[in-house]
């Protein structure tokens, strides 16, 4: 990691982390990890493609914060994810958006704090509007399933990502019944209760079930999987682009 952010067209979608232990070896003997897994590099090089162009499109802006849930690991294409299929709802709806992706497989919260928000907060100004950035963020999970120091901070690494967050980014809570997740989530819980931050409740308005809707690895979604999970941000992103927005 450098002391300066990355300039926005520099970025490229990657933590610069390599997979922790239990992924690798996971990588070596389960054929199904080895073909999601090697979906990361081309799904990151496709979204930094697809951010390269999308910064200079005219129109509101969302930018999505997060790990391999938002980079579409586990979907048929790198495009065929949850902000896609959101995206393409919302536009339907009235409201197009220009999506620019700041996710990275294997993210962890300090990940998002470090590398993402400094490019959010690097981003020229929205061209052909005055309307505010969405801000989406997903994440935590890695944190949980690397386990030790890392689920450890994820608590205090909520508090920083709050703390660093726009107004009115949507934030999804942590389903997992951990301490450490239900410690991060009240990070969120309070700073919704003030109306800094919209709340998307994973506990209770995430697939009930998962069943039909995992990648061949058992842990990232498919595209059902993924519909599911646009389903649930779909009318905390739609209560938000409805605020009145700012003045100059």
């Amino acid at each position: 990691m450098t002391d300066q952010p990355l300039a926005p067209l520099d970025y490229a979608n990657r933590t610069g982390r390599r997979p922790g232990a239990g992924v690798r070896v996971l990588r070596a003997v389960v054929p199904g990890v080895r073909a999601v897994q090697a979906q990361a590099d081309p799904h990151a090089a496709a979204w930094h493609d697809h951010n390269r162009r999308a910064l200079s499109a005219p129109g509101r802006r969302w930018v999505v914060l997060g790990d391999s849930m938002s980079q579409a690991v586990g979907a048929s294409s790198w495009d065929a994810g949850w902000v896609d299929q959101l995206a393409a709802w919302l536009a339907a709806a009235g409201h197009p958006l220009v999506v620019v992706n700041l996710s990275a497989t294997g993210a962890r919260t300090a990940d998002v704090v470090d590398q993402q928000l400094p490019v959010l907060e690097a981003l020229p100004p929205a061209t052909g509007t005055s309307e505010p950035d969405l801000v989406t963020v997903l994440v935590g999970s890695n944190d949980l399933f690397a386990g030790g120091a890392a689920r450890r901070r994820l608590p205090d690494d909520y508090a920083r990502l709050v703390a660093r967050l726009p107004r009115s980014a949507v934030v999804a809570t942590l389903p997992q019944p951990r301490t450490a997740a239900r410690r991060a989530n009240a990070h969120v819980e309070a700073a919704a209760s003030t109306g800094d931050l919209e709340l998307l409740d994973m506990r209770s308005e995430g697939p009930t079930s998962w069943r039909g809707r995992l990648a061949a690895d058992w842990f990232h979604p498919n595209d059902a999987g993924y519909t599911e999970i646009a389903r649930a941000f779909q009318p905390h992103v739609l209560r938000v682009l409805g605020r009145v927005s700012p003045g100059p």
